[in-house]
């Protein structure tokens, strides 16, 4: 579902930038190509997610995803303050930034393709709100872009991060390390098994 919504996003952002910025718009000059693209990938945005709602294992990290447990707190005092020793930020199998860009993202692309609707079908409304509806576009598209950018570059940070997303696993260590609270849930679940398994 990731690498899916990650692809429409970057061809959504990629033809964004060919529309908008004049001398990437010269080296393609297919306009109605890239604007077409850029449509139909801003409309195919949900899809992953909702075809993912069918996976027990993303309604469980939306469940995590969505409560904010008190150490996600102390995440976001130690971030602030900049606390970078092992044990000064704990977090669930995500931590509070990813909780926060997570949850932002998601308003912002179901904003971005409402406004995006009412820019396609243009007679739908009277002229103010088509213009209201691109000022917010255009500028949230520009935040979606800076913010979205900033995610790839802390993915670049991290690579056993990387790993875990391409592989579906990361070593223990790294779990104690950046994760410590969801590293003690997966060895409490484990533990249950054993427990299960043996009676």
């Amino acid at each position: 579902m990731h690498r899916t919504t990650s692809w429409l996003m970057l061809l959504c952002v990629g033809s964004a930038a060919f529309l908008y910025v004049p001398q990437l718009a010269e080296l393609i000059g297919r306009r109605y190509l890239v604007v077409t693209v850029h449509e139909w990938s801003g409309i195919l945005l949900p899809a992953p997610f909702l075809a993912g709602l069918a996976s027990r294992a993303l309604r469980r990290d939306l469940e995590r995803i969505n409560r904010f447990a008190p150490y996600d707190r102390e995440w976001l005092r130690a971030v602030r303050r900049r606390w970078n020793w092992a044990g000064a930020r704990p977090a669930g199998k995500f931590n509070a930034g990813q909780k926060i860009y997570a949850s932002w993202l998601a308003g912002a692309t179901l904003l971005m393709i409402f406004t995006g609707l009412l820019m396609w079908f243009t007679g739908l409304l009277p002229l103010v709100s088509r213009t209201s509806a691109t000022f917010i576009h255009d500028w949230l598209a520009l935040a979606v872009g800076i913010v979205l950018f900033g995610h790839i570059g802390m993915a670049f940070k991290d690579p056993e991060a990387r790993r875990g997303m391409r592989t579906g696993s990361v070593g223990r260590a790294w779990a104690r390390r950046e994760h410590s609270e969801w590293e003690d849930e997966m060895a409490a679940e484990r533990a249950a098994e054993v427990r299960e398994a043996d009676r």
